[in-house]
């Protein structure tokens, strides 16, 4: 007998206990820094040089932190469901705690790829790159990142994905951040669907939602413990 599916939808919250920042403060800024500045492509024509430095911090501090109680416990959930995690983050805390089928719907930040040709993509082996740095064809790398202003080439995937889905659970995510925030729409209206978070509520037009109001590395023994009664 199949393993029924459960999808995953995390966001910034989960990768937040590991110690890493999230996406911005209540000023507005990311790590100082205006979003216009470092995650769009005006900023990238304008500053590479400077959303190359930003992203670089951000893969230093990457290497600096650890997988947490939540990742590990989504891992273990593989043995009893057929688990999809499809995140808004773009660290590798997922793989890194082992999850076997991660879709990052806004890139990856151990990724980088040609400013030529958007197919041609590198994994990295350090935290830092520099101008000069080309792919293949000669070209400038940059981050594989989806800025602000560009399309998000895997949405469609991931709405299949979860289309087909037993049970939803969404982690760490204000569900303030489009389109990632709709997929939970796309959802049977008979799955069942869990929402963890320390400011979770309900979601209009959502049924069988359930809302688990802690953080994700404590919450997730309550999810795991739902998703099994549910189950039976």
């Amino acid at each position: 007998m199949p393993k029924p599916l459960l999808v995953i939808l995390s966001g910034a919250g989960i990768s937040a206990e590991s110690g890493l920042k999230t996406f911005r403060d209540a000023g507005g800024l990311w790590e100082g820094q205006r979003v216009e500045d470092v995650a769009t492509p005006e900023a990238w024509a304008k500053n590479p040089l400077l959303v190359l430095e930003f992203y670089n911090q951000r893969r230093k501090q990457l290497n600096e932190v650890e997988p947490n109680a939540a990742h590990a416990g989504l891992k273990a959930l593989e043995e009893f469901f057929q688990v999809t995690i499809i995140t808004q983050n773009v660290d590798d805390l997922h793989e890194r705690a082992g999850s076997e089928h991660v879709v990052h719907l806004h890139g990856e930040l151990k990724k980088v790829r040609s400013t030529k040709d958007e197919n041609l993509i590198y994994n990295m082996d350090g935290w830092e790159l520099k101008l000069g740095d080309v792919c293949v064809l000669g070209s400038q790398l940059r981050p594989h990142i989806v800025w602000f202003g560009e399309p998000v080439p895997l949405v469609e995937y991931a709405t299949e994905i979860i289309s087909k889905a037993n049970f939803v659970a969404v982690i760490g995510s204000s569900m303030q951040v489009y389109p990632a925030a709709g997929l939970i729409y796309y959802a049977p209206s008979n799955a069942v669907k869990y929402y963890l978070d320390p400011k979770a509520t309900q979601i209009s037009g959502i049924s069988n939602l359930y809302c688990i109001q802690e953080k994700a590395s404590v919450g997730i023994e309550k999810l795991k413990q739902m998703l099994f009664n549910s189950k039976l």
